[in-house]
């Protein structure tokens, strides 16, 4: 089979696509045949070396949506069951973005009935992210919360899910992007910043950090997106990070929000999966609304 792998880290052009042998299932695991899998910027780090394993073929991919393939002894799938999963870490020699890829069954999730595979393949990681950086964060309904990077895929997510949880979301995002966001459910915006100590807990998924977190309470929250580099606790806000997490009962949980419109999933542009390259240069250039999907 076909799969997205780097050997020699580097810019967009390390990517390549290589012949490896189709994955077999163990207990208590499914494969995948895979339809579609969003690319995300964790992607473009591994690719960078930013996760280590120099010397090392690294798969590339974490969000897949297909049907399954095959099963491993007390795996609770049937072949032919159209599904979404998160293939979670850096450390495997294959990703997601493969013509088939091996889960632990308790990391997939039926699939939405109301959107095509494209839309699906973009759910796991960042949906999975928002809502496990929701739940960290632990707001009561009636709280206030600020999102950075509300445009963008974890921002928006987050800034939809939070609304649908009875918080008061503001949006943090480029000027442009206000109509975008007040969409998702924010009920303010802000391309600048907002007052300091003004709001109960930030969700930083644009990676601010130290002035994200002068806009919270004395005795709020903040988490980060990403797992090590949320800044200090200081007067009292308690600091954390998400470090996402496979998980077919939360997943099934987001696709049961996309099908009943809740959720807006989000395509920029898809791409076969011998153009992978190509898909992370557009990446690289940044300013992307919704995301770049690979089809095998």
């Amino acid at each position: 089979m076909r799969a997205a792998v780097v050997r020699a880290f580097g810019g967009p052009e390390a990517v390549e696509i290589v012949e490896v042998a189709i994955p077999e299932p163990g207990p208590r695991q499914v494969r995948i045949k895979v339809a579609a899998g969003a690319l995300n910027p964790v992607d473009a780090a591994v690719r960078a070396g930013l996760f280590g394993g120099a010397g090392r073929t690294l798969g590339l991919g974490w969000d897949v949506a297909g049907t399954v393939d095959a099963v491993g002894v007390a795996a609770a799938w049937r072949v032919g069951d159209p599904v979404v999963a998160l293939v979670p870490g850096v450390a495997e020699p294959l990703g997601a973005h493969a013509e088939y890829v091996v889960v632990a069954a308790d990391a997939v999730a039926a699939a939405p009935v109301s959107v095509d595979a494209v839309h699906a393949g973009t759910l796991p990681l960042n949906g999975l992210t928002a809502v496990q950086a929701l739940d960290l964060l632990d707001l009561a309904p009636g709280g206030s919360l600020l999102v950075t990077g509300a445009a963008g895929a974890v921002g928006g997510f987050a800034v939809r899910l939070a609304a649908h949880r009875g918080i008061e979301v503001t949006g943090h995002a480029r000027a442009g992007d206000e109509e975008l966001v007040r969409s998702l459910g924010a009920v303010r915006f802000t391309a600048g910043g907002v007052e300091p100590g003004s709001v109960d807990a930030v969700l930083d998924a644009a990676v601010l950090g130290e002035p994200a977190l002068q806009w919270v309470r004395d005795g709020g929250a903040y988490v980060g997106v990403h797992p090590g580099a949320h800044p200090a606790p200081v007067r009292g806000v308690r600091t954390d990070a998400v470090e996402v997490a496979a998980d077919g009962t939360g997943l099934a949980e987001l696709v049961r929000l996309v099908d009943a419109g809740v959720l807006t999933l989000r395509v920029a542009a898809a791409y076969p999966l011998e153009k992978a390259a190509e898909a992370h240069g557009r990446l690289a250039e940044g300013g992307v609304r919704g995301r770049l999907v690979l089809v095998p």
